[in-house]
């Protein structure tokens, strides 16, 4: 059985775009709004004193946990992608990870330390269902040669924004006002209002993975649903046995060895659908130029997810957040990022669609460059914000504000394109897994971002300087590389638009 295929070339009805475009991205607005939301209060939560209703965890424990969530619920991709396309379809994946996500919320908001960490497992498992399956199904609605598909993914990618924004915006001032767990559970509504728009727009995206595109046989299901059973009890017993004391676990220690295991793990996927996934020629040269891309995108996440811990430990604790008599929430600092993103997308949108049309328009590879290196440049700036604080002042908000710009430049450049280079390079039976795989550059990066933050102490900014340009000479160096590299990769990319016209 194979997934029913509509041409939506001529739909233009969300704005130029297919119809379904508008259900997806309003699908992922409340889901990013609920996990924006929660994850700005994350190693604010953590690191909050008891009697402020935290958690009272040092800053080094709880990067280290913050990059284990992170980087896990990207890393859970990989096998939501795989359930997708060879058990349940991407649109069954969507709407369970959803209800699934909702259900985490609605766990982390009862004030309970065991209850924080349990409805962060349940966020995990829901997102890595929802996440690379709605991406996926994105690309389906356009044709390999259709020129809008890139200005779809930013539009898709401004849904993304508006939710986190109102993630920011409704989490941070419950927080603030109520306490965490009011904002906690106002993720969950987020995400029941997302579920709720899916259902009913649904016929908007007839014929988009609505089925696996190469199911298993009916033996090959039961042996894969006892090996996801068999999983998730595992993870139920060692959840308890954690609690109980039984399993002692020491959050920076599992951090190292965990990003060693994404790493371990991207490379053995990624080469393996390469060596034995029966690819011609040239799949396999659009595999090599998709790595490239794949690395850019795991530096990149690495300097960028310092948003939730590093950067705004720094909004918290040397920022200058009184405007009279009203505090802006440290929280409320992360929504730069997203507002700049709704002002921005349509620009970069136009852009991409009419250097298309001049056949002007860079590569896939040049674009990841670009970003890569536009978002070192953010830290650059707060290298030297970072000094003035060291030196026993609170800064100006601004010095934040220019950094999330410049990261936000940066992410318009390489995330959205990334994502469009993954549905348009990879191998059409293997859209859901490589959508997977992707992502696990996520998962990479936010591991090695939580590592990084965890070597900020909140006493020492003298430290942070160091830190901040460390992070932006690795990224330039890298995006140089790439640039670089590119003059042979971008060759590679167009062999796409080849297959299509065969």
């Amino acid at each position: 059985m194979t997934t029913k295929t509509i041409d939506r070339t001529s739909d233009t009805r969300f704005i130029g775009h297919p119809l379904g475009l508008s259900t997806l991205a309003m699908t992922e607005m409340w889901e990013r709004m609920s996990y924006y939301g929660m994850r700005a209060m994350l190693v604010l939560f953590m690191t909050a004193a008891l009697q402020e209703g935290g958690m009272g965890l040092t800053v080094l424990a709880a990067g280290a946990i913050y990059g284990l969530y992170t980087g896990s619920v990207y890393f859970a991709g990989l096998p939501g992608g795989w359930i997708a396309d060879r058990l349940i379809g991407g649109q069954n994946a969507v709407f369970f990870g959803g209800v699934i996500i909702m259900v985490g919320h609605i766990i982390l908001a009862i004030p309970h330390d065991a209850s924080f960490f349990i409805g962060l497992i349940f966020v995990v498992l829901g997102t890595g269902l929802l996440k690379p399956n709605i991406g996926a199904m994105v690309g389906e609605l356009y044709t390999a040669k259709d020129s809008r598909r890139d200005a779809g993914y930013t539009l898709y990618y401004m849904g993304i924004n508006i939710g986190s924004l109102i993630g920011y915006g409704i989490c941070g001032y419950l927080q603030v006002n109520y306490g965490y767990h009011y904002a906690f559970g106002a993720a969950a509504v987020g995400m029941l209002i997302g579920l709720i728009q899916f259902k009913l727009t649904q016929k908007n995206i007839e014929g988009v993975s609505q089925q696996p595109v190469v199911p298993l046989t009916v033996q090959g299901q039961k042996i894969a649903w006892s090996v996801i059973g068999v999983c998730l009890a595992i993870i139920a017993i060692v959840t308890t046995l954690t609690f109980q004391g039984v399993i002692v676990i020491e959050p920076r220690a599992l951090a190292e060895k965990v990003a060693v295991i994404f790493v371990f793990t991207f490379l053995l996927y990624f080469f393996g659908i390469f060596f034995l996934g029966k690819l011609n020629a040239d799949e396999k040269k659009r595999m090599g130029a998709l790595f490239l891309i794949c690395v850019a995108s795991s530096c990149f996440f690495a300097g960028f997810e310092q948003a939730g811990s590093s950067l705004n430990l720094f909004g918290l604790d040397y920022t200058q957040r009184m405007f009279g008599t009203f505090e802006v929430p440290a929280a409320w600092f992360q929504s730069a990022n997203s507002i700049f993103i709704i002002l921005l997308s349509p620009f970069f949108a136009a852009l991409w669609i009419n250097l298309g049309k001049r056949m002007l328009e860079p590569s896939y590879s040049v674009k990841c460059a670009l970003g890569l290196i536009i978002m070192a440049s953010g830290f650059i700036v707060m290298f030297f914000a970072a000094q003035y604080a060291a030196s026993g002042m609170k800064v100006a908000p601004y010095w934040l504000v220019a950094t999330y710009f410049l990261h936000t430049v940066g992410e318009l450049c390489l995330s959205p394109v990334a994502l469009s280079a993954v549905s348009k390079l990879s191998p059409k039976r293997f859209g859901g897994q490589m959508m997977g795989v992707f992502v696990l550059t996520y998962s990479m990066g936010s591991v090695i971002a939580g590592l990084l933050a965890g070597q900020f102490d909140p006493n020492q900014v003298e430290q942070m300087p160091g830190l901040y340009m460390q992070i932006s000479l690795f990224s330039i160096a890298i995006g140089i590389v790439l640039l670089l590299l590119s003059f042979k990769t971008g060759k590679w990319e167009k062999l796409a638009e080849k297959e299509s016209a065969a």
